[in-house]
């Protein structure tokens, strides 16, 4: 589900009419999340590293209106009720495709469907792309567990309307008695600030800790 941002009034309205105007109207940062008591509670609860942070990642985009916001083919503004995953899921030939998982606030249910898409890219081939690999109510979300970066870029067709946030986390880095998480997050200027990023990592990391 999802409703229309009327523009006219919109405290926003400025910004949105200004940086729609670029040519790369995302902007991006990277920041640390502390997971140090996340990978322990996966382990406690019997789930992957990957499907713990994956689901907190997205439940705490829920949390977060101006994440939610989409830009349609009419150039307006909408705004999702629930925002899934489309995430990037490796196969053993070290291929990736793209995938669709449907946020649930329960984590088992939400492993349920990863597990189904996973095993699904298993047996598949190519990119999987498709109306539900490419709809507008996710995130797009991949993981790089062999590198911990301090900085990011992604590939993007400046000349393809694109309002979806990107969300990309990378190798544990231990820090004293603590593991960290380095977090990037590329959004729609438009749409959202850094504020609006700094609720998201705030509840990111709450969703963490747990």
């Amino acid at each position: 589900m999802k409703h229309r941002i009327e523009q006219a009034g919109w405290n926003r309205q400025e910004h949105f009419a200004f940086f729609s105007q670029f040519e790369e109207p995302f902007f991006g940062l990277v920041a640390d999340v502390d997971a140090t008591r996340a990978q322990a509670r996966a382990r406690e609860l019997g789930v992957s590293f990957f499907q713990l942070y994956l689901h907190a990642t997205l439940a705490a985009v829920q949390t977060v209106e101006n994440l939610r916001y989409r830009i349609n083919a009419q150039a307006q503004v909408d705004c999702y009720d629930q925002i899934n995953a489309s995430a990037t899921l490796s196969r053993p030939d070290h291929t990736f495709a793209f995938s669709f998982i449907p946020f649930s606030p329960d984590l088992h249910a939400f492993g349920h469907g990863l597990a189904a898409e996973a095993e699904a890219v298993r047996q598949s081939s190519g990119l999987r792309l498709g109306p539900e690999t490419g709809r507008p109510d996710v995130i797009h979300f991949s993981a790089l567990p062999w590198v911990s970066f301090s900085g990011l870029t992604h590939a993007r067709s400046f000349s393809h309307p694109d309002s979806i946030p990107k969300i990309s986390v990378g190798r544990l880095r231990p820090e004293g008695s603590r593991l960290l998480m380095p977090v990037s997050v590329n959004v729609h200027h438009g749409l959202a600030d850094g504020y609006h990023v700094g609720l998201f990592l705030q509840e990111l990391q709450r969703r963490l800790d747990g």
